[in-house]
Order: structure tokens, then C-alpha cells, then sequence
């Protein structure tokens, strides 16, 4: 028999609402994108981004099923991780409405060795990445990525996704948050980093 401890009430439960719950979770934007076998460019914007491994590089991105985004991936082996910046709403909002001539109004490079069209005026930092493996969870698939290259790009604040809006990174500028990090011996480390015995 298991009783309520003083003071609190078991909830009351609602209905699963993942959208409100997100809602509630800011996160970082970016822009997938990956070239397909025929050559065409894709990209769409995600905020399903985390990493995973450090040794190895390793993070994970959810797409869509069915996108054109995805497809490229999976028939490439390859895709771009674009951070947007602060200034980069409207790409974020391109990359989410599925235009389709979407890369008709953007800067971007195809560099050697890219595993992505780099968005170099939006983008703070990308990331090029090869495919381990992909899972499909409902209407989404996983995609990990071993991460092979990144690219500073530019010293700017990140755009954030959050109660259903986009905004600035509020605190100070990356360069700042460097130097301090570095002055402090924490740099490197983020906020799940557990100490090693």
C-alpha cells in the first residue's frame, strides 16, 4: 500500500498534448539540408536536435516521414546541420513553409566536401554529418549522424523556438560566454556533463 506524502495531491491527468508541452521547451533552430541523387538541393528547418555522443561525435535529428528532406538524407548518407543566428528568422520561417524554391532565396555554398548546402548568411556554425542509422518512430524518423565537420561561421546569438514563438539568444554574446567558460575551466562542458570518478 502506498500512501500520498503531506501536502501533495496525486494529478489530476489530462490528455496527451505534446505540441503544448514543446511548446514550453525552448531550443535552438536549425536547417537540415542534404542533396539529393539527382542532384537537387533540400532543406528543412528543425528544432528536433540534440546530441548525443562525444566520443564519437554523435547527434540526432528527427525529420519528418515522407519529406523530400528525408529522402535525400537516407539516399545520400550525408547531411548539413545549419545553427541559425539571431537575424535568421526568415529562413527558419522559408525552411518551415516548404516552398519550393526555397534555395532561390537564400545565400548558400555547395563546398568540397559538404554534406549539405551551407546557409552561410543565416548560420552561425554548421555541421557536416555522415548517417549511422535512422528509426522510425511515428510520424517521425531518427536520423544520427556522426558528426565529421564543423564550421564556425560567424560570432552572433542564436535564434531560440519557443511558446510557439522565435527569439534571441538573451544573455551575452557567444564570444563572452567563451571567454568566461575558458577562465572558469568549465568550458566544454554543458549541464548534463557528469564528472568522472
Amino acid at each position: 500500500m502506498t500512501t500520498e506524502p503531506a501536502g501533495l495531491t496525486a494529478p489530476t491527468g489530462q490528455p496527451a498534448d505534446l505540441r503544448t508541452l514543446m511548446a514550453a521547451f525552448p531550443t535552438g533552430v536549425s536547417v537540415v539540408t542534404a542533396v539529393s541523387r539527382d542532384g537537387a538541393n533540400w532543406g528543412m528547418t528543425c528544432t528536433s536536435l540534440c546530441s548525443v555522443s562525444l566520443h564519437p561525435p554523435v547527434l540526432l535529428v528527427c525529420l519528418r516521414c515522407g519529406s523530400p528532406t528525408l529522402e535525400a538524407v537516407a539516399g545520400s548518407g550525408l547531411f548539413a546541420v545549419n545553427l541559425l543566428h539571431e537575424q535568421a528568422r526568415p529562413t527558419a520561417e522559408l525552411f518551415a513553409s516548404g516552398v519550393p524554391d526555397r534555395f532561390e532565396r537564400v545565400v548558400w555554398e555547395a563546398k568540397d566536401g559538404a554534406a549539405g548546402p551551407h546557409l552561410t548568411f543565416s548560420s552561425h556554425t554548421i555541421a557536416d554529418c555522415s548517417v549511422v542509422s535512422t528509426q522510425v518512430v511515428g510520424d517521425h524518423t531518427m536520423v544520427l549522424g556522426k558528426v565529421d565537420v564543423v564550421t564556425p561561421v560567424r560570432v552572433q546569438r542564436p535564434l531560440l523556438y519557443g511558446l510557439r514563438g522565435y527569439s534571441a539568444w538573451p544573455g551575452p554574446r557567444p564570444g563572452a560566454v567563451e571567454k568566461s567558460a575558458r577562465a572558469s575551466g568549465e568550458a566544454g562542458r554543458g549541464p548534463d556533463t557528469e564528472e568522472a570518478p
